[in-house]
């Protein structure tokens, strides 16, 4: 019987590549990230290891062979689950992949903005030493850092911030008991009372139609002029033209923001001129450790299910093939 084969689209660690092989899967990397390319690649694959890139109902259509997409991380808003649902594929993810080093990231933007690094950093190069009493940071012991989604991202910064910085930490999570959210975090009963009470936000929630622009201008007019706000989680979760209102009028005091509306950016953007605004390129999970336990619990859901048994991490519970 010939090997199963894996679609890869967008290149992973070698160690998740390897462990299919030495499973005895065939690697067929992908001609493209285009949805045309991966319907072109996927015709005689069993199996696609996803990133980024988009899949829409018509790869499914397209893979006649298929029987897994497994992600590579957290995020499956860029899948059509429903259809791959309906024909009998299986999607997996890999949720205990990221959550440290998501939270890690979400820490250090804290660090970075209370403390104007950026503008410190550029203003000392430039040989401006008499900003060191111009600019003064903030401290972190007793601010209050509220967390939007406690799952498991959310809940670590929340431990993070609370046993290692010392903040007093408020979440919100409208699908969690109070007193599920109070083993992490003081509950807040609404979205609106997490940005009234904070000096940082950090979002933490799925993205997707059901929180497509769940935080925009009425969220941010509660902000502190003081307070600053991060996104790591998904960009279409925040109404961005809102967001860079209120930056560019200085009714918030600046944000650190890892993914956008449209990715990559436009050069346009305001934020690419905003020197209280730190950006990154939706990179929050990407260290070199990180990568290679999403590349292995990817590979773990395809063969799991290749294999017959039931995967470790579901999105879905997919129909019988006719």
């Amino acid at each position: 019987m010939a090997a199963y084969k894996v679609l890869i689209p967008q290149n992973v660690a070698e160690e998740g590549k390897n462990d299919l092989r030495e499973k005895g899967y065939e690697i067929k990397m992908g001609s493209g990230v285009t949805v045309e390319a991966i319907v072109a690649d996927v015709a005689d694959c069993d199996a696609i290891l996803a990133r980024t890139a988009h899949f829409p109902a018509k790869v499914f259509e397209a893979g006649k062979k298929l029987k897994v997409i497994s992600r590579h991380g957290v995020g499956y808003d860029n899948i059509d689950v429903a259809r791959a649902t309906e024909l009998g594929i299986w999607v997996t993810f890999a949720p205990e992949s990221n959550a440290n080093t998501v939270a890690e990231h979400t820490i250090g933007c804290i660090l970075t903005l209370a403390r104007n690094f950026i503008q410190l950093d550029r203003e000392t190069r430039a040989g401006n030493w008499e900003i060191r009493d111009k600019l003064l940071g903030t401290d972190l012991s007793g601010k209050v850092l509220g967390i939007v989604g406690l799952g498991k991202i959310g809940r670590r910064v929340a431990q993070k911030a609370s046993h290692g910085l010392d903040m007093k930490v408020v979440g919100y999570d409208p699908f969690l008991k109070p007193e599920q959210i109070a083993e992490f975090a003081t509950p807040a009963t609404s979205l609106d009372e997490v940005f009234g009470v904070a000096d940082f936000v950090t979002l933490h929630i799925p993205g997707g139609a059901s929180t497509k622009g769940a935080v925009g201008q009425r969220q941010f007019t509660l902000m502190k002029k003081t307070a600053f706000f991060i996104n790591a989680s998904r960009g279409d979760v925040v109404v961005e033209s809102d967001l860079i209102e209120v930056l560019r009028n200085g009714e918030i005091a600046g944000a650190a923001i890892d993914v956008y509306e449209k990715e990559p950016p436009q050069k346009d953007n305001p934020m690419m001129s905003m020197s209280n605004v730190l950006l990154t390129p939706h990179n929050a999970s990407q260290t070199r450790e990180c990568m290679i336990r999403m590349a292995l619990h990817a590979a773990q859901g395809i063969d799991e299910v290749l294999s017959g048994r039931q995967p470790t991490w579901p999105v879905n519970k997919p129909m019988k093939r006719g």
